[in-house]
Parts: structure tokens; sequence; C-alpha cells
């Protein structure tokens, strides 16, 4: 299944730290679409790894109910173990690196 760079959710500016719900709507489409990519191509990588980091910034926003940023968390942290799993082996390739430094980086709050 093709991304559809049209839909809206691509188009909105990245205001996420102050509409918590665009970036929880968001996440949750990028969710739907890794689960029906990944029975059509395979697991995706780079969507698995946007999906860690939305679930992560939404965790350390102070807006968000509780009950939802202890759940982003949690969530933040299975997606994390898909994109190490997925990561390819050989540990010296420039996307591992890059992948590496992208979970380790603090998102906005």
């Amino acid at each position: 299944m093709a991304l559809d760079r049209t839909d809206p959710i691509f188009q909105t500016p990245l205001a996420g730290a102050h509409q918590p719900e665009l970036m929880l709507s968001a996440v949750l489409h990028l969710m739907s679409h890794y689960t029906a990519s990944a029975s059509e191509h395979g697991a995706c990588l780079k969507l698995a790894s946007v999906i860690e980091r939305h679930l992560k910034a939404l965790s350390s926003l102070p807006d968000l109910a509780p009950v939802l940023r202890a759940t982003c968390q949690q969530l933040s942290e299975q997606w994390a173990a898909v994109v190490e799993r997925e990561l390819p082996r050989d540990g010296g390739n420039f996307l591992s690196r890059m992948m590496a430094r992208a979970r380790s980086v603090q998102p906005l709050a």
C-alpha cells in the first residue's frame, strides 16, 4: 500500500506540541499504514521508526492525560524494539547509525 502524500496528515505543519490530538491522529494513521504495508510487502523500518518517534514525542507532552502519556511511552519502547529487530545486522552501515542517533535525540516539548 503506497502512502497518499496528498492526504492532509502529510501537509499539516509540525505544530504537534500545541495539538496533541493531531499528533495522536498522525501516529494512528501511520500505524494503520504500517500494518497494511507489512502484510503486503513486509515490515518497513523507516515507517516503524517514525511511529516510534511520534509516540516518544507524545509521551513527553505535559498537556496529555497521564494515562495517554504512559501508554505512548510503553508503545514507544515496543516500537523501538521493532525497529531494533528490523535493523540490518552488519552494525556499521549508515542507516543503522542514523536510526540509533534519531532514537537518542530527545523530542521537542
